[in-house]
This record gives C-alpha cells, sequence and structure tokens, in this order.
C-alpha cells in the first residue's frame, strides 16, 4: 500500500505502508541501532515520535513477549528501509509487521532512510506525518506543522503509571497502600520508592538484581505519600516530553533531596538538576543509538552507550555539582553529583535494552549509595 512521510518544511518521501492503512504524526527523529527494534518501539520515552532506523533492515527476528520495555508500543510509527515479513529467529513468536498492526502503529518501508537521517541532522528534528489516506504533500506539510512541538510537552504524565505497583522477579504487581497511606514492604533489601514518568522495564529488572525492594509511583505522589511508605532512597526514572514544564515534579524532588539519597536517569537526571537550579535545552536532533562514546571522569574509561534523549542539561553555574560523564561526540553533559550530598544522575541509558552492557555499574553504584546513607 503507498504510503508518504512528509516533514513540516515540505520535504517528503515515498513509500510503502507494511501495516495496512493509517495516518499518525509526531516529531520525526532517527535511531542509529543496528537491532533493538523491538525495545525501541516499547520504550515510553519515544512517545510521541516517529522513530526511523538507519540500518536498512529491521524485523529479521521477529518479535517475543520477553524483549519488551512497557507494557505495550509507544512510538508513533516507525520507518525504515526494509521490513522483513518472515523472521528467521528461534525466540520470534510474531512478525514485526504483525506486531505493529496489531498495536494500530503504522510503519512505512521503502523510502530513502539515509537521505532522510540527513536531513534531520542538518536541519534538526522536526514534526512530521505518515499517510496512506492523503498524497499531497502540501496538505501534509500543513497538517504537520499544526501539532504541537515537543518544546513545551508534558508527556510524561501520561507515559508514566497511573498506580503504584510493586516490581518482582516476575514482572509488575499492583501494590496495596493503606488507607492512611502505610505500605508494607515485602522485602528486606533497602526500599526504594521509583518514580516512573514512563520507565523502561530493564531499569527495574536491574535494580532488583541489586537486592533492592521497589514501591513504583506515579509522577504525581507527594512528598508526604512518599515519608509515609519510608523508603530509603529514591530513583527517578526516564521517560519522554520537555523537562522544564514538569513545574510540579521538580518541586517534589527539591523537596525529596532534603530527606533522602537520591538518583535519575535521562528524564530523571534533567528534572534533578532542573530541581537543583540547572537549566535544559533542545538538542538540534537529540542523541537516539547504541554507540555513544561517554567518557567517565572519575576513572578516564570511555563507555559505549545506549541513549534517548532530545533535551539536555545545563549545571555549568552551579558549583556544588560536580560533572562526571561527558558525551564525546558533542561534550555534552552525560552525568552529575552532588559534592557533599547522596546525589548522582545519568543522561543516558546504563540499563540499554538494547545496547552494550558497559554502563551497568550505575546500578551497584546506586545501591552502595543508599547504603551508605541508610
Amino acid at each position: 500500500m503507498k504510503a508518504i512521510l512528509v516533514l513540516e518544511d515540505g520535504t517528503w518521501f515515498e513509500g510503502r505502508s507494511f501495516t495496512g492503512s493509517g495516518e499518525s504524526g509526531g516529531e520525526v527523529i532517527f535511531n542509529t541501532g543496528m537491532s533493538g527494534y523491538q525495545e525501541i518501539l516499547t520504550d515510553p520515552s519515544y512517545v510521541g515520535q516517529l522513530v526511523c532506523m538507519t540500518y536498512p533492515l529491521m524485523g529479521n527476528y521477529g518479535v517475543n513477549p520477553e524483549d519488551v520495555e512497557s507494557e505495550m508500543i509507544q512510538v508513533a510509527g516507525f520507518i525504515t528501509k526494509e521490513c522483513c515479513r518472515i523472521p528467521s529467529n528461534w525466540r520470534a513468536t510474531q512478525s514485526l509487521p504483525d506486531y505493529l498492526r496489531d498495536g494500530r502503529i503504522i510503519g512505512i518501508e521503502g523510502i530513502d532512510t539515509r537521505a532522510l537521517t540527513t536531513h534531520i541532522r542538518k536541519n534538526g528534528a522536526m514534526r512530521g506525518i505518515i499517510s496512506t489516506r492523503e498524497n499531497n504533500p502540501r496538505i501534509l506539510a500543513a497538517k504537520a506543522g499544526e501539532l504541537p512541538r515537543m518544546e513545551g510537552l508534558n508527556l510524561a504524565e501520561h507515559a508514566g503509571c497511573k498506580s503504584p505497583f510493586a516490581w518482582t522477579e516476575s514482572g509488575p504487581v499492583q501494590a496495596v497502600l493503606s488507607e492512611g497511606g502505610d505500605y508494607e514492604w515485602p522485602g528486606p533489601g533497602p526500599r526504594i520508592v521509583v518514580y516512573d514518568y514512563g520507565i523502561k522495564w530493564n531499569i527495574l529488572r536491574l535494580l532488583k538484581q541489586q537486592g533492592l525492594e521497589l514501591l513504583v509511583v506515579p509522577w504525581n505522589f507527594s512528598f508526604e505519600q512518599v515519608k509515609k511508605v519510608n523508603p530509603d532512597g529514591i530513583f527517578l526514572s526516564n521517560g519522554p516530553g520537555d523537562p522544564a514544564v514538569m513545574t510540579k515534579s521538580i518541586g517534589i524532588i527539591s523537596r525529596l533531596l532534603e530527606d533522602y539519597p537520591v538518583a535519575g536517569i535521562c528524564l530523571g537526571h534533567q528534572l534533578l538538576g532542573l530541581a537543583m537550579g540547572g537549566s535544559s535545552f533542545k538538542l538540534k536532533f537529540g542523541h537516539h543509538g547504541m554507540n555513544h562514546p561517554v567518557k567517565d571522569l572519575s576513572t578516564g574509561r570511555i563507555e559505549i552507550s545506549s541513549q534517548n534523549h532530545g533535551f539536555c542539561l545545563d549545571i555549568g553555574h552551579l558549583d556544588f555539582l560536580e560533572q562526571t560523564h561527558i558525551n564525546l561526540n558533542d561534550h555534552t553533559l552525560e552525568g552529575f553529583r552532588h559534592k557533599s550530598r547522596p546525589v548522582m544522575a545519568i543522561q543516558y541509558h546504563p540499563e540499554a535494552a538494547s545496547g552494550p552492557h558497559d554502563s551497568r555499574y550505575f546500578f551497584s553504584r546506586y545501591r552502595e549509595m543508599v547504603e551508605k546513607t541508610a
């Protein structure tokens, strides 16, 4: 079925839908991963985005129930040069086209993804629309221009959980809080309240592997509610959207910093920095992929990291914070810690899923920080 991708500046690409009829719009970005498409599709940080994969072939190993990072497909649309209809992998339970079709997500193939990526790198991420229903580029470009920009969007409120849940070895289980707001922690490990702004499940898996007891809560779980469940530490998750507009979350974090050790990843890193007086800004085309070099300034070690963020943090004017990691491609901030308090965060994704495992030490560092503070 003929399909067309049109950007807000009028640039358009003709291809084919491999998921049937439909239309969807969002911010068009590119990801440089050669694999891991199922984890990308289910990563809540991609809410509101049309994801173009730079590697030309997707779907050759199918999909399966074990490799998801949330309960559903999160992307607004999927763009590839070629989609494989018949997967070849013993773990596969479904093809990529069927998986997207079941999730009612449009997928387009047959376009020049190299040209699209080059255009975004030169001109920046921009809004776009994939459609099989309309083939007039001018009409679709105007329609794309009416979509909300990522700047100013608070998407995390919709991407995260709506009620608390516990994370167990077998996955999420609804948490029961008493009428007074108390919580009976199920095990003896350090007790962690995890704020869900659109969390990837592998973060929870790896925190659990550290022997931590996890209570995952919505973005608006108040400071008073946290006090009642009596945790040993706070963890702030990844998620989509513009951190600067999440003023209520920033206010909650500011209070939590006074009483608890706190760590964050990606959006959590940005919110934590904003709560301490930093500022955020939009990157030209973001960091999306599994091959970004990051330097750990405390060890001098170079890590190859998985990344997915369109905003970045500036803490250069805050002398009580220490930069711990930098991106070696553009020298943007990738991690910081407080010089005297138990606070640390990183911008990239140590849980990978998919991607390299170079940065998984972050979770043991967090456990050690919590145990030292307790």
